[in-house]
């Protein structure tokens, strides 16, 4: 591990951590208030997807519906207007938006085949952006001369990480590079985030296998075809169940790095007390995955 000990954290003159868990934990707030400290850069896998893997499938996307309409294609064949995402650290709503949603395309869903490549699209860009954390820690170093780096991870991290594999490849990667910190949720929590996707249901990405299990159990439970699914009726049903996949996922990962318990992220307010909760966290830690 990185930094083996409180002792080893607290002497390093460069502090690297990787933040996971699941959402509403509190990983981009951290970011965000270290990185207002002015010496810690933040690194956004959600932002890097956006950006750097999916950016061009995104644009085309739009540039596709655009089409459609015979005003903009004759603006767009022209050359006349130009199609891009505004994606930023605060606005990753292009990228969900590009991932879409399984069904009936009169309610905004696509065929299974069609989303089932976009997902694969994302696993990809997602792993991609991760193994370009130690790329981006050179450059923070390099262009802008921050000491500290912060990576920012995406909620499905867990679904391409196996952290019951000693050898893992992306968690041996990242755990060479920063300090694995797992923001370690409730169920209080995880009932709230419930409560907040039925208000407002909005894609995501899963596992492969998990994806196919829940899929032909709904079209089953609910005796329909792919094309009468309701879109949002079936990632409603699908997110607890994601959520309780993900769980145990997550608890393995955590022994390749340290836990921040949700008091723990409360009680951060600055540099020198997220020091204080990294230290104890690793003071605390009894157990090591290799």
């Amino acid at each position: 591990m990185l930094y083996p000990d409180a002792a080893t954290w607290r002497a390093a003159p460069a502090k690297h951590v990787l933040f996971y868990g699941m959402s509403g934990l509190g990983k981009t707030h951290l970011s965000n208030m270290l990185r207002g400290a002015g010496d810690w850069f933040h690194y956004s896998i959600d932002y890097r997807i956006g950006t750097r893997y999916m950016g061009e499938l995104i644009a085309d996307n739009a540039k596709a519906h655009a089409m459609q309409v015979p005003f903009l294609r004759d603006l767009l064949l022209s050359d006349s207007i130009y199609i891009g995402s505004n994606i930023t650290f605060n606005n990753l709503a292009p990228v969900s938006t590009y991932l879409g949603k399984p069904g009936d395309p009169a309610r905004g869903g696509m065929a299974m085949d069609q989303y089932r490549t976009r997902q694969e699209q994302f696993r990809r860009a997602e792993i991609a952006a991760l193994m370009d954390t130690g790329y981006f820690i050179e450059r923070a170093v390099q262009l802008y001369g921050y000491p500290n780096f912060i990576c920012d991870t995406g909620g499905s991290i867990c679904e391409w990480a196996d952290g019951n594999d000693p050898a893992d490849p992306l968690l041996t990667e990242l755990s060479q590079h920063c300090l694995l910190v797992y923001l370690e949720g409730t169920d209080a929590h995880t009932a709230e985030l419930i409560r907040r996707f039925d208000r407002a249901p909005k894609p995501m990405a899963y596992q492969p296998e998990f994806l196919t299990r829940v899929w032909e159990e709904y079209l089953s439970e609910n005796e329909c075809a792919e094309a009468d699914v309701d879109p949002d009726a079936f990632i409603r049903w699908t997110y607890a169940k994601a959520l309780a996949h993900r769980q145990p996922r997550f608890e393995a990962m955590a022994p390749w790095g340290v836990t921040l318990t949700p008091a723990d992220v409360e009680a951060i307010t600055d540099t020198a007390s997220f020091n204080d909760r990294i230290a104890a966290a690793l003071e605390r830690r009894t157990s090591t995955p290799i």
